[in-house]
């Protein structure tokens, strides 16, 4: 299924003659802190495609990929507040604004804007984040936070206190050029 994935994402923003990477095992780390109860929860396999000369960059992760410390939160994540089997995966498909030289070491400040779907609806986001080369080896991180309302995520009442109304988002893809 992740390679099927793959190769929709790659067939999305392929170009020919462009330089196209890919990541496979992204890193994605949500957190939650609330009066009550801190929440963290671990993915490590969303999936990325990045095409370096338009800035084309379209990222895929599986809502149920998402681990708890605890298997009760887990439960709870995916039934009552992403609702996993209904919305099963959240997705950012947009362009990278700026365009380093990735035939040179550094880090670069780079903005994705586009569309970030998570539970079903769609806003238009700007996200900020890094681009680091080295040696080759292309890696993009970013950290940013996204506001439960703004996806329709209902926190019920009795809850309040344990979820936070914002929550804290992290990622790291590292990227290999994809050969056809």
């Amino acid at each position: 299924m992740k390679y099927i994935a793959m190769i929709l994402l790659a067939w999305t923003i392929n170009q020919a003659g462009q330089d196209i990477y890919t990541c496979k095992n992204a890193k994605i780390n949500i957190y939650s802190s609330a009066p009550i109860e801190d929440i963290e929860a671990n993915a490590a396999d969303g999936v990325s495609v990045y095409n370096s000369t338009t800035g084309d960059l379209a990222f895929s992760v599986p809502i149920r990929d998402f681990h708890f410390p605890k298997s009760l939160m887990e439960v709870h994540f995916n039934e009552n507040y992403m609702e996993s089997d209904k919305f099963p995966k959240a997705t950012f498909k947009g362009k990278v604004q700026e365009h380093p030289d990735l035939s040179k070491d550094g880090t670069y400040p780079i903005t994705a804007t586009g569309d970030f779907q998570v539970h079903g609806v769609t806003q238009t986001r700007t996200i900020a984040g890094n681009l680091k080369v080295s040696n080759g080896v292309v890696t993009m991180t970013s950290e940013f936070m996204v506001k439960c309302a703004d996806h329709h995520i209902e926190i019920p009442q009795i809850v309040f206190h344990h979820i936070a109304e914002s929550i804290r988002v992290r990622v790291s893809a590292t990227y290999t050029a994809y050969k056809k």
